[in-house]
């Protein structure tokens, strides 16, 4: 599963945010609602199955199915287009049906919402939003990945809300705990966390791949304080969620896009969110046809979501990454982890090794480095400094994608 958080204590709970390369495994286990894990429902190019009947929908049916429920969670892979463009599709079709349509992102804590409501209202560029927004230091990603989706937010005056907790917040509980928060964290986290399913940890062992090297042999005690992270980002946005609607007229929609992680099998938001609301929630995630072997995935368990829809397989990101993980402490970054195969595991990068700039511009923040990264496409190159022991290298990283050889 590919990692690009440069927030150790992030890095390995955003995993869940599932890849279309995760292995098929993570579509067939047995947990989630009682009824619906003890079968499977095809997944159908451009089809959306409804794992209640097993009813293959076209996209414009798929409204009127949801025409009762008032929280929406759409899962996502952040760096896939087609991911993005199921869910404007989905926000589209809700708009023209006459639904009032609220939109609810996980990449914002709900402490940044003056941005948000300037975009809305049409007061900020683009330009002018990824920089007052702090963007790509709340979320570095390629903007272009979810542009069409806040320009028709923009365009169709839809209220769009940070639901998510701030970032250090779910780092204190990795580290501390939640009984050991301080007062000032205590407030940004919902009253109660449940952080006792053995279906979650069932799916939060089962999203790692078995060759992640953040993973490896982890401790059993670090393998829970990461799922109680996992359970607190998972609680703030169910909390975060359920106060915009009970806010809103009763027969608005919040659809809120999210990591596939906190959508599937209904063990993450929608397990928490249950503790404060009462109303219908639906889960939605796309589900590409081929796996990263590109073999056939046919078919899902029931209970992995209310409604798959089937899209094309994406082999390769539409911008490049270099493929690492790094931490931010006392001021030095640190590459903590390189993923397999990835660019920088053909450059020559070595864990441990300091990142001091990327050509030439000192990256002494993510925010720096992704906007930086953003600029950056196939077949450019990324000159990379890095301090290895008492000496500065300079890395020239060749952003090139690769042919996989069939047997």
């Amino acid at each position: 599963m590919r990692q690009y958080f440069s927030v150790a204590a992030l890095a390995l709970a955003a995993s869940l945010a599932l890849s279309a390369q995760s292995k098929q495994k993570i579509f067939h286990l047995a947990i989630g609602d009682a009824e619906r894990r003890a079968r499977d429902v095809r997944v159908v190019l451009d089809g959306v199955t409804d794992s209640s009947t097993g009813e293959v929908l076209s996209a414009g049916q798929l409204a009127e199915r949801l025409r009762d429920t008032r929280l929406l969670l759409i899962g996502e892979t952040h760096t896939s287009a087609d991911f993005h463009r199921v869910q404007l599709r989905v926000i589209r079709a809700l708009q023209e049906s006459g639904r009032k349509v609220m939109i609810g992102l996980e990449m914002f804590p709900y402490t940044e919402q003056r941005s948000l409501d300037h975009w809305r209202d049409g007061l900020l560029t683009e330009a002018g939003f990824l920089t007052l927004a702090r963007w790509y230091e709340f979320w570095g990603y390629h903007w272009n990945y979810y542009r069409d989706i806040f320009l028709y937010a923009r365009d169709n005056r839809i209220p769009m809300y940070g639901v998510n907790t701030p970032r250090e917040v779910v780092t204190a509980v990795r580290q501390k705990g939640i009984d050991n928060l301080s007062e000032r964290d205590r407030q940004y986290v919902p009253p109660r966390i449940d952080v006792d399913s053995a279906d979650h940890l069932a799916f939060f062992k089962a999203s790692f791949d078995d060759d992640n090297p953040m993973h490896g042999n982890m401790p059993e005690a670090m393998l829970k304080s990461m799922q109680a992270a996992q359970a607190t980002w998972d609680a703030s946005m169910g909390y975060n969620s359920v106060k915009v609607l009970n806010a809103s007229p009763k027969d608005s929609i919040l659809v809120v896009l999210v990591g596939s992680g906190h959508v599937a099998y209904g063990v993450g938001i929608e397990r928490q969110a249950r503790q404060w609301f009462d109303g219908k929630i639906t889960t939605l995630i796309p589900v590409p046809v081929l796996d990263s072997d590109e073999q056939p995935v046919t078919g899902v368990k029931a209970s992995y979501a209310n409604f798959v829809w089937g899209i094309p397989y994406e082999r390769d990101e539409l911008y490049p990454s270099l493929g690492i993980s790094t931490t931010d402490a006392s001021g030095v970054r640190r590459i903590i982890a390189i993923e397999k195969d990835s660019i920088a595991a053909r450059s020559g990068f070595q864990v441990d090794d300091q990142v001091l700039a990327l050509d030439g511009i000192g990256t002494p923040d993510r925010e720096t480095w992704n906007r930086v990264m953003a600029g950056k496409n196939w077949g450019d190159t990324a000159v990379v400094t890095v301090k290895r022991g008492g000496a500065e290298i300079r890395i020239n990283a060749e952003l090139r994608r690769t042919v996989k050889e069939k047997p």
